[in-house]
């Protein structure tokens, strides 16, 4: 019998990932029985496992690796990787793979990103469900017997042939010389940024904390909260920089930074590359998320192509994709995703192409930005509620007379301005993101909706 509950599964398996605290949630007993729980799902001959830098990585990936191999499959373990190395592994070896990482949590959390051959997501309504339950079966001491010929393991060392990929997605003879600085946060960008863009001879790298270290010791690698893209601003400014990136602890997101060191959200950068997508994909299918700016389904419809609006979240954007032959999908979270990279997401590949469209248009990427900025948005203010439902059925039946939808939470549009009203999936928490034609206005109707949800 296992000494670890079971019903910690309940708190760590959220909708697409697996995530909690070391060792009190996650510990090598349950990653032993989520390894178990994964062989048993996929019944494939191999799988891949990798880490990001935290220190709690190489024992989880170690009694994950033996719950694989003691049901049958084999393991080819990739060692240190970013997210998005691994989703091109599960691409190209045609397997599926489990990454750990917390990608932006702090430093005493650690987690599994699961992905079926193909880079295909596994999220709770493909598979993951399944594995919490065998894995739960196995924290309760009655879980599946071991594999009469247990799988071996080997190693692979991809990194050189990711950074190839990645750079395979722009012409390097089009792109001028810039100077660009990247804060890697501490997080895995301090390994795969640097091999990328060593085959960008023309570009100047400089790194910030690039020190592979899961401890944090300069800022949390969570680059979507302002503060900590205070530093990468400040150095864009003071060295003369052209372009800031900033990764978050697992590099599979980018927020990108102008020369005057202003920050792009998520949306505009979604917006720029549409654009750019469009110019050598005419027609074709964009993926949003629904709390992106409007700019960027006018974007794509004045570039020609077709904007489709999904839910937040990756499973979802990437099952999209396969359903609508979407080449591109962006979320206001600074995830971007590609057809050519088995739909999956990368920061990295973004990089390349911001560096692509600032290099093509030779003007500063704070003039590049501007046509894609057309709106004020409120940025996503989260307030905790004791119903999360019912505060959301109270707002809707306030704003009963505008427009609705509930693909995910209540959107309403209120002609000028409009909001989204959604819940967390982990805390009883309400997310709001509201966009209006101006500051003043923003900032008029935040209150009220926050006047509004604090009085339910």
């Amino acid at each position: 019998m296992s000494p670890t509950d079971p019903r910690v599964l309940d708190d760590i398996v959220k909708a697409y990932d697996v995530r909690g605290t070391v060792p009190d949630q996650i510990n090598t007993d349950v990653a032993y029985a989520l390894g178990v729980g994964f062989a048993r799902f996929c019944q494939a001959p191999r799988v891949l496992v990798a880490r990001d830098m935290r220190p709690s990585g190489p024992e989880l990936v170690d009694a994950f690796s033996r719950g694989v191999m003691e049901h049958g499959s084999d393991v080819v373990d990739l060692g240190l990787a970013s997210t998005d190395l691994m989703y091109y592994a599960a691409g190209t070896l045609d397997a599926p793979g489990a990454m750990f990482t917390a990608s932006h949590n702090p430093a005493g959390y650690n987690g599994v990103k699961f992905c079926l051959s193909g880079a295909r997501p596994v999220g709770v309504d493909t598979g993951l469900d399944e594995v919490k339950r065998v894995a739960g079966d196995v924290l309760e001491g009655h879980g599946p017997l071991p594999a009469a010929t247990a799988g071996s393991q080997t190693s692979r060392n991809l990194l050189e042939a990711f950074a190839d990929h990645v750079v395979s997605f722009v012409d390097v003879a089009s792109l001028r010389a810039l100077r660009v600085v990247a804060d890697t946060a501490n997080g895995m960008g301090g390994l795969v940024v640097p091999a990328v863009f060593e085959r960008l001879p023309q570009i100047t790298l400089e790194v910030m904390y690039g020190e592979l270290d899961g401890t944090f010791p300069n800022h949390p690698a969570d680059p979507l909260q302002p503060a900590n893209q205070r530093d990468l601003q400040a150095r864009v400014v003071a060295g003369g920089f052209d372009i800031g990136l900033a990764f978050d602890g697992d590099a599979d997101r980018v927020f990108v930074v102008d020369e005057a060191g202003r920050g792009l959200s998520g949306s505009t950068t979604t917006a720029l590359l549409a654009a750019a997508v469009l110019r050598t994909n005419p027609g074709a299918t964009i993926l949003y998320n629904l709390i992106c700016s409007r700019a960027v389904p006018e974007v794509i419809r004045e570039q020609g192509g077709v904007p489709v609006r999904t839910k937040v979240g990756h499973s979802f954007i990437k099952q999209r994709m396969a359903e609508t032959g979407a080449v591109f999908g962006g979320e206001h979270s600074a995830h971007y995703y590609f057809l050519k990279n088995f739909r999956a997401d990368s920061g990295l590949i973004a990089s390349m192409l911001v560096l692509n469209e600032v290099s093509r248009a030779h003007t500063d990427l704070s003039v590049l930005r501007k046509p894609f900025e057309r709106y004020s948005s409120s940025g996503e203010i989260n307030t905790q509620v004791a119903d999360t439902d019912a505060v959301i059925e109270k707002v809707a039946a306030q704003f009963a007379g505008f427009e609705q939808d509930h693909l995910d939470g209540l959107t309403v549009d209120c002609g000028p301005w409009w909001f989204n009203l959604r819940p967390s999936n982990t805390e009883p928490l309400l997310r709001l993101n509201l966009e209006a034609p101006n500051r003043d206005e923003c900032d008029q109707h935040v209150a009220e909706l926050l006047a509004l949800i604090t009085s339910l």
